[in-house]
């Protein structure tokens, strides 16, 4: 379970960091970034700050939900889904390259919820040797 949770995490930030790599390609979106707006929004030290907040969500969580116990880990990832989601969602773009990569984003925010959502937090029942 930790594996598979962490493996969709990776694909959770590839996939986002994919879909900012692909935005620069985008006629007059550096142009936009040099003259300090992306896609009509101002580029302030504070959007910069919490855009840095918001990604490092996934990184993070590729290495805590494999280094936390079931329980901490189900507390966090049900925390970690819903900002994401809302980040990718909200601070996202419409472009149709964007919205694929979005959507591939969001299903994958699903199954991490759902995994966690079923995560077995029973501690383990230890057996007496013999």
């Amino acid at each position: 379970m930790r594996a598979r949770l962490s493996t969709l995490w990776i694909v959770v930030m590839f996939t986002m960091l994919y879909a900012d790599v692909l935005s620069f390609l985008n006629a007059g979106f550096l142009r936009g970034l040099m003259a300090g707006h992306a896609e009509g929004v101002p580029v302030t030290p504070l959007l910069l700050v919490g855009s840095a907040v918001m990604v490092e969500i996934p990184i993070v969580m590729v290495v805590l939900s494999r280094v936390l116990k079931p329980a901490v880990t189900r507390r966090v990832t049900l925390v970690a889904v819903p900002l994401t989601a809302a980040f990718i969602i909200g601070g996202g773009s419409a472009k149709p390259h964007y919205l694929v990569l979005a959507a591939v984003e969001v299903v994958c925010l699903a199954v991490i919820l759902r995994q966690a959502w079923r995560m077995d937090t029973s501690p383990a029942v230890s057996r007496p040797a013999g």
